[in-house]
């Protein structure tokens, strides 16, 4: 008997405070289901809107298992394609879809991708500090975890927290978050060489621009990281700037990692093609879902560029565990950034909530231990979702003020 959708649903829950959008596919099967990640926190309510009101109307009936028909009737039923609220929202069907496959064949999604590569997933974590000596106890937190990559920030990405603008601006200039570039350079070359001083070359260190520099601050900014030897320089380049990477290749030795405002193939395409990035960091949920994930891995391998996808606070358990199948079956693997759980991860966003409720929401979610993260080996992608304890964790529709990044004079700047 043909497997068949019969209903799709949205869950929306913040156990940490941040906004998650998980999708519930049902089928005409006796208790198969699937589970996936539609989580866009700063947009959920247009991503439930387009998935109860246009896609679940397209898909009722359909066959299931025809997961690359349904991913492209998705993506091209609305002809403008390639939108991050729509792709979010494929993906949570996309993910669910493949959960279902997993548990039809009886096997965690690796095995479907080809089997293991490697036992474990060997993640970093972001470390913060108020000064040196804060940073580096958290580092050493880490590595006492066993954990031997770590992405190192002193004082956020290079501002403050969001409040009136200071006296150095014009009058009237409107609320936000103030950057001064010059200052977080200086700042963060005297981070790295305090670091190397201290920890030695031994603990691999990355860092993240965010996208806060002028292209050609941001090149001079890695010319002058080079003697630090990071493990990567990610998010340099603004997205809509992405040209500038060719530049920034042909001054700099630091490994370049970059993609986590991907939502189109046009973004990546040159960026893999030219050998103009190490690492591809794009956020799954945003290109849509595992089906597109897979083809942008295997079409990296074959330029000889790694994987490193995002793996932030604002994207559910789900997402997290399609991160660690497609890893364990991936040659061209290169790290995963692992926000965890065990201590909270707030690089940007403040979190709230019960210790733990993360968990209790999402049982199954892939296991961190000794600088590793493990599948469970459950079918499919081995995390449920618990629909009374989402229900304690109400998501809220408030504005967001991280990304309101403004430059010295007011102007608006990429957060």
């Amino acid at each position: 008997m043909t497997t068949l959708i019969t209903d799709i649903r949205v869950v929306l829950t913040a156990p940490e405070g941040i906004n998650l959008v998980v999708v519930k596919v049902e089928t005409n099967q006796p208790g198969l289901y699937g589970w996936g990640c539609a989580t866009f926190a700063y947009r959920h309510l247009a991503v439930v809107t387009l998935i109860e009101q246009y896609l679940k109307p397209l898909l009722v009936g359909r066959d299931a298992t025809a997961i690359e028909e349904l991913w492209q009737l998705m993506h091209q039923n609305a002809y403008w394609r390639n939108g991050p609220i729509e792709n979010n929202a494929i993906s949570g069907i996309d993910m669910a879809l493949w959960d279902i496959k997993g548990k039809m064949a009886g096997m965690p999604l690796y095995q479907l991708f080809g089997g293991r590569c490697r036992a474990g997933v060997p993640i970093y974590r972001h470390a913060d500090g108020r000064d040196l000596e804060e940073l580096c106890d958290n580092i050493l937190k880490y590595q006492a975890q066993g954990i031997t990559h770590i992405r190192c920030q002193s004082g956020g990405y290079g501002g403050g927290g969001f409040g009136p603008a200071p006296l150095s601006a014009p009058s009237g200039s409107p609320d936000g978050i103030y950057l001064d570039g010059k200052r977080y350079m200086r700042e963060t070359l005297k981070m790295f060489d305090g670091l190397r001083s201290r920890l030695g070359f031994d603990v691999s260190l990355c860092h993240d621009v965010h996208e806060r520099l002028k292209p050609i601050d941001a090149i001079r900014l890695a010319v002058e990281l080079d003697p630090y030897d990071l493990f990567f320089l990610e998010d340099a380049i603004p997205l809509e700037e992405g040209e500038w990477l060719r530049q920034l290749r042909a001054k700099t030795n630091t490994p370049l990692a970059q993609g986590e405002l991907f939502n189109n193939p046009y973004e990546w395409r040159f960026m893999i093609t030219e050998r103009l990035i190490d690492f591809v960091r794009v956020h799954l949920s945003q290109i849509g879902g595992i089906t597109p994930g897979r083809k942008l891995q295997i079409f990296a391998e074959q330029f000889g560029v790694r994987t490193a996808w995002h793996g932030p606070g604002d994207m559910s358990p789900l997402a997290h565990a399609a991160n660690i199948h497609i890893d364990l079956a991936s040659r061209n693997f290169g790290v995963q950034e692992w926000s965890g759980t065990e201590p909270p991860n707030f690089v940007i966003q403040a979190l709230k909530g019960p210790r733990a409720a993360l968990l209790d929401v999402f049982p199954g979610l892939p296991e961190f231990r000794q600088g590793h993260v493990y599948a469970n080996d459950q079918p499919g992608l081995g995390v449920e979702v618990d629909e009374a304890e989402a229900a304690k964790y109400p998501c809220e529709n408030l504005v967001t003020h991280w990304t309101q990044t403004r430059l010295a004079d007011g102007t608006l700047q990429t957060p």
